[in-house]
């Protein structure tokens, strides 16, 4: 086997290697006017040369043949010659512009080549099954990279992440050459990123993106194949966790477009990325968040990979409705232009009511706590018991599950748990959330007592699934407003719209950012707070200082550069207000009384 020398030289030499020949084909590029040219719907400013993908396979090709007597490996040459076809998919849709189907027609033909010596999935016990989900899945991967290239460094970024974590993988489960081409292709991935992170000087093209995705999807396929007998829950979580982000994009892409009554395969800045900068982060940093989360992924699939099933039939769920909170808040920012009602007759489909809208709110909320209910009822067991389950508990836990999902979603129902808005979450929404969390943990405990006698019940598992439950109900409901304020730490460089100071620190100012905040299309950018109140100077609200009194009104407002007074009181004391009036004749500002949040 391999050592972490052996890995790290790999690794180095692909990345030299793909430096230089990355630098190449850019001033080839540049010199035949082979670049991308500043287009609306595109994020580049300038002219980008093309084509960085030969870059990133040449590299990768150099270093694997060179070090051909390390790294042969059975069906190498297949894989080899399979992700060259794959490539060159690409680069004649660079350079020709393929038809979709017919791109899709060479992409099943390699990956349908491929699992002819026997990498698959093995998550279905037919092997004709098996092998047809297997080709969807490289499909899918493939096109899943493909349209994650759509932010500088971002597709090599979330590749290079997943291939390190595949060394690791492959190593373990003993095919150590495999671990060393995962190491080469890092390498090359790492060696283009550095022409290609924001502001990017090259582009990939597809030639990359889809060597990127088809390779990803094949050596996943060979480090899962170890684990098949060990851990049936790895088997089925660690290829999904290593391309998670890809996945999650694509699908946010698919739902958001067929939501809004959009083609599917057209094209728009309607992806993670492009929300993550809607939202107020700069390009760099929503690049380097969506890493993060992709890095996560991966070392919740080693604690999967080195965990019993009990433990990851724990963790996987967890951390994917952590996910799916953060893709559904992620993809309720505005990213579409409204579409013009064409009226009866039109023959075109109108789009969702707002009752429609509702409905489908009301039905994820119920699902969300379903799965908080299962999760936090068998985190009290696996808490109680060590991590394992024996039978006489793992018996009481199925059997009594669909019972305490049953009785607590009622409770939750009958004591309001859903009357509520999980975007205006406040201290008054958590006392109602305690008392349906209390009452349904109640009324289940009282069942439980009722139909199982306490044989074999543990009070220690309740009283844990108390805290969980309490936990995982107003955790879900507070996340988007903890979401908000993450992503406003980032707004006040990259907010349009008018500088404002909000006037008024208490209730009245607070209920007015929050509105601020949430409705960006009135160009309000609010700055900070004015209160004469002492106390409250320095003080943050939401992410937003309070910066002065009154009495530094004009030298704030020169300071922080603000357009405008934001009144949010509607008393204000008449000599406050002459006062209020010196400093906007001086100044030049406006002032104005803005009361949205409090109608």
């Amino acid at each position: 086997m391999p050592s972490i020398a052996d890995y790290t030289r790999a690794f180095g030499i692909a990345v030299l290697a793909s430096l230089a020949l990355t630098f190449v084909v850019r001033a080839a590029a540049r010199r035949f006017q082979l670049v991308a040219k500043p287009r609306p719907d595109r994020w580049h400013r300038k002219p980008t040369a093309l084509y960085g993908g030969i870059g990133i396979f040449a590299a990768f090709v150099a270093v694997v043949l060179v070090q051909r007597s390390s790294t042969h490996i059975q069906g190498g040459n297949l894989l080899l010659a399979c992700a060259a076809g794959m490539f060159g998919v690409g680069l004649v849709d660079d350079i020709f512009h393929l038809k979709p189907y017919a791109k899709l027609v060479g992409q099943i033909f390699f990956c349908s080549a491929i699992t002819m010596f026997g990498l698959r999935l093995h998550w279905l016990p037919s092997v004709v099954l098996d092998q047809g989900l297997t080709i969807f899945w490289l499909v899918g991967i493939t096109n899943a990279i493909n349209l994650l290239d759509n932010l500088d460094g971002l597709a090599g970024g979330v590749s290079a992440i997943a291939a390190l974590f595949l060394v690791y993988f492959c190593h373990i489960a003993g095919f150590g050459s495999v671990a060393l081409w995962a190491a080469v292709f890092a390498g090359a991935v790492v060696g283009f990123l550095v022409f290609n992170f924001n502001p990017a000087s090259i582009f990939m093209g597809d030639c990359g993106s889809l060597f990127l995705g088809f390779f990803l999807g094949a050596v996943t396929l060979v480090s899962n194949s170890g684990g098949i007998r060990r851990n049936i829950v790895a088997v089925l979580a660690i290829p999904v966790l290593l391309l998670l982000i890809p996945i999650i994009d694509t699908t946010l892409v698919t739902v958001s477009r067929r939501m809004n009554g959009r083609p599917v395969s057209q094209g728009g800045r309607d992806h993670t990325s492009h929300r993550l900068v809607a939202l107020g982060l700069s390009e760099r940093n929503a690049a380097l968040t969506l890493w993060t989360v992709a890095a996560l992924s991966g070392c919740v699939a080693v604690a999967v990979r080195n965990s019993s099933w009990m433990i990851g039939a724990l963790l996987v769920p967890t951390f994917f409705m952590g996910c799916l909170l953060v893709a559904v808040f992620v993809g309720g920012v505005k990213v579409y232009q409204p579409v013009a009602d064409e009226g009866e007759g039109s023959g075109r489909a109108l789009l969702p009511t707002l009752a429609d809208f509702t409905y489908k709110r009301r039905l994820f909320e119920v699902l969300c706590d379903v799965a908080v209910i299962v999760i936090a009822y068998y985190a009290a067991f696996l808490l109680r018991f060590d991590g394992e389950l024996v039978r006489p508990y793992y018996v009481l836990f199925v059997n009594s599950l669909p019972l305490v999902i049953v009785v607590q979603l009622g409770a939750f129902l009958s004591l309001g748990l859903y009357d509520g808005l999980w975007r205006y979450t406040s201290m008054s929404d958590l006392s109602t959330q305690l008392r349906a969390v209390g009452g349904g943990w109640i009324a289940s405990t009282l069942a439980i007592v009722f139909i199982f006698r306490l044989e074999n019940v543990s009070r220690s598992v309740l009283i844990m699934d108390c805290v969980l439950l309490t936990l995982g109900v107003c955790g879900t409901r507070i996340s988007f407003r903890l979401l908000r304020s993450w992503a406003s730490r980032f707004q006040s460089d990259a907010a349009s719209g008018k500088r404002v100071l909000i006037y008024g620190a208490g209730d009245g100012g607070e209920l007015l950012l929050r509105e601020l905040m949430q409705n960006r299309e009135l160009g309000l950018h609010p700055v900070g707070f004015v209160d004469d109140d002492p106390q409250k100077q320095g003080r943050l609200i939401h992410g937003v200082r309070v910066l002065g009194s009154l009495e530094r009104l004009g030298e704030l407002a020169g300071r922080e550069k603000i357009d405008e007074i934001v009144i949010s009181t509607s008393k204000l004391a008449s000599d406050r207000s002459e006062r209020l009036d010196v400093v906007c004749r001086e100044t030049g500002l406006r002032a104005r009384r803005m009361r949205i949040a409090l109608e």
